[in-house]
């Protein structure tokens, strides 16, 4: 049995979250915890620190799982939708400008 924590929409494009998803995938929760308190990406380890500790507290409610053994299992990031945006520039033209999002899900199982 797993617990499946999901943050969708994070404000951050999906290759820069999956750098630091890398880091943290099958560590022990309080091991990735600490990477992610030390990891230079503020941001994105903030978002990841949420979820997991939102994992650890669904673990605590439901009273079926050993929180000491519980597993960052696997971390999915899949891109969100794309804010489109338009950047004057010299002589009338026009840049696009692509504010990217991700989807995250972080899984937790027991080890």
């Amino acid at each position: 049995m797993a617990i499946t924590v999901k943050n969708r929409g994070v404000g951050v494009s999906a290759r820069k979250v999956r750098q630091v998803a890398d880091l943290v995938r099958n560590k022990t929760v309080e091991e990735a915890l600490s990477i992610l308190r030390y990891c230079p990406k503020r941001e994105i380890s903030l978002v990841m620190s949420k979820l997991i500790n939102s994992g650890l507290a669904i673990a605590d409610n439901s009273e079926k799982y050993d929180l000491d053994n519980l597993v960052v299992g696997t971390i999915m990031i899949d891109e969100g939708p794309t804010l489109k945006r338009i950047m004057p520039r010299a002589q009338g033209r026009a840049f696009r400008i692509r504010k990217r999002s991700s989807h995250i899900t972080v899984t937790l199982k027991e080890a």
